[in-house]
Formats: structure tokens, sequence, C-alpha cells
């Protein structure tokens, strides 16, 4: 498996992060070992989870995921520095909002190491942005992380280029470490929000980027073809939102494609996001052993100049 440096964090990442969010959800914890120990047999080494994954579940209080991966980890008989650890802090998890509050990142890191069952986190996310505190008093706080030796490194999620270059120039001015991983959300269908002034911002300043919905809610599987196929589906409502004329555009590239490289849609589909300028690894998750095979194939496929065209502009 060929590593990709991300940005400047000295972090080597495999080309697609597992998206852990699933764990503890539509994924049990048995399914969920299986699913690790598949992902890491492929030389992936590369978990994406959260404080608050999956709060939004009945009787969920945050935290099941990170349980879950830390039980693996430790049952597995892997080295700890066999994984590369992404998780987050900044989610409301019970405090009625999102909080970067140097407090709540002091304490709520003491959790998720606890449900890691880890001493260190390789990469600790500021979930969303919160205009209550400033660039500041997060970094500072991330800044002792680092010096605590709790975490390795440090990046953002869900921050557009005028909030991240604020950031940047707030480190600066008062001699912090800045973030140097952004996680926006970006696919084959959603490039808006970071193709043009985020994505150069990205590339300028040699910012690691690991996107999130990397296969658009499972639509870019292929799976959802009409209303009738996200019917009763836990991401069906925003799979539902892809059925439109771009929508169509992209399968049909996708389908196309899938015949000329004998792979699945998905693979094609996260292969397109390894290959895009400014990205260093999407993010994909997996509900099952037999899902990996998409992602586990995306390592290694190389699209095509022509290939590379004909699915930007499908979805431009």
């Amino acid at each position: 498996m060929e590593l990709r440096p991300l940005g400047r964090t000295g972090l080597s990442v495999s080309p697609v992060v597992l998206g852990c969010n699933v764990f503890g959800w539509t994924a049990d914890e048995k399914t969920s070992f299986a699913v690790l120990d598949r992902f890491f047999d492929a030389g992936f080494n590369t978990l994406d989870t959260a404080d608050s994954y999956s709060r939004w579940v009945p009787g969920h209080q945050g935290g099941e995921s990170e349980t879950i991966i830390g039980k693996w980890l430790k049952g597995s008989g892997r080295s700890r520095d066999a994984a590369i650890i992404v998780t987050k802090v900044g989610s409301d998890m019970g405090q009625g909002k999102k909080d970067l509050s140097a407090k709540w990142i002091l304490e709520e890191v003491d959790n998720s190491l606890r449900r890691l069952q880890t001493d260190y986190i390789d990469l600790y996310l500021a979930h969303w942005p919160d205009d209550t505190v400033t660039h500041e008093e997060t970094l500072g706080a991330f800044a002792k992380l680092k010096e605590q030796g709790k975490i390795r490194a440090m990046g953002c999620s869900n921050y557009d280029a005028k909030l991240l270059q604020e950031s940047f120039d707030a480190a600066a001015k008062a001699g912090l470490p800045r973030y140097d991983v952004l996680q926006p959300q970006y696919n084959l269908y959603d490039r808006d929000s970071f193709e043009g002034p985020l994505a150069e911002l990205c590339v300028r300043e040699e910012i690691g980027v690991i996107n999130y919905y990397g296969l658009a809610s499972g639509f870019l599987t292929g799976k959802y073809r009409d209303k009738a196929d996200t019917e009763g589906k836990a991401r069906g409502a925003r799979a539902l939102s892809y059925l439109n004329d771009k929508g169509y555009r992209i399968l049909a590239a996708l389908d196309e494609i899938a015949v000329e490289t004998n792979v699945e849609p998905a693979s094609i589909a996260l292969a397109w996001l390894i290959q895009s300028r400014g990205i260093t690894a999407p993010i994909a998750s997996a509900t099952s052993p037999a899902q990996l095979d998409a992602i586990i194939a995306a390592g290694s496929l190389k699209l095509s100049d022509d290939q590379m065209k004909m699915l930007n502009e499908a979805g431009a």
C-alpha cells in the first residue's frame, strides 16, 4: 500500500480513510471488528471518527464509535502505531451547542483517549466552527495538547476559505501552531464548497485534505437509481436529493467507466477523488467486510485523463 503524506503533519495515510461513523449505528461491534480487520489486512491504516459518533441514534450518548475502535485496537494484537486515528471535538455532546472552548477541548480529549484506549490521538480536528470563541483560544488549547503529547497533529473540519485563512492569521499573530489538515465535504456531486478558493488555499498552504461524504451517502455506489431504492434506508433521505439530471449524468459516466475498468462505480468515484487536485485521501465507510471491496480496489485504481475528464464534466 502506497501511503500519502498528509500535508505538513509528518503523518502518512492510506489513499482511502475508513469512515467509522457507522460503528455502533448501522454496523454492530462484531461487524465493525470484521471491517477493521479486513481494512488493515489490506494494507490501509487510517480511521476517521468523532466523539459525537453516533449520538444521533436514540439511546446513544456519543462516543460509541471511538469505544468500538478502542476495543478492537486493544484486542487485535496490532501495535498502536499501525493505525492513524483521526477524531474530532466540538460537536454538541450535551452542552446544547457546538463548543471549541479551551475548557471543553482539554476536558473532552481525555474522554476520547479513554474510549479509544490510547494515550495519544494522531490527528485531532475541530469538528465545526464555533463563533463564540476566538481562534486563539481554540488553537491555544490544541497547542497545549500537542505539548502534552496527547495529539500529534491538528486540523479543522467544515471551515470555508475565509475562516481557514483567519485561523492561519490568528496562529501567526499569536505564535501558535496552525491547522495543518482540513476535512471538507467533497465528492463527484458536491463540489462547489471545496473547489475554488478553499482548494487553492489548501494547495498553496500545503494543507492535508481528507474529505468526507466521498460516496455521497452511498449514491455514488450506484445502488440508488430511483425513489424506491431509498425507502427504508438509513441514508435514503440524503440519497434522494441526488436523484436528478446531474445525479443521473454522474451515474451514467460511472457506469461507462465501470465497463472499461471492470471495477465498481464506488471504486471509480473514490479514485476520482484520490486523483483530484488538493485531495490527500477521501473518507468512505463500510457496514460489512464485503463493502470494503470497492475501497480496496480504489486504492490502486488509476483513471486515465479521458476518464477523469468525463467524470469532471458529468459532475460540473
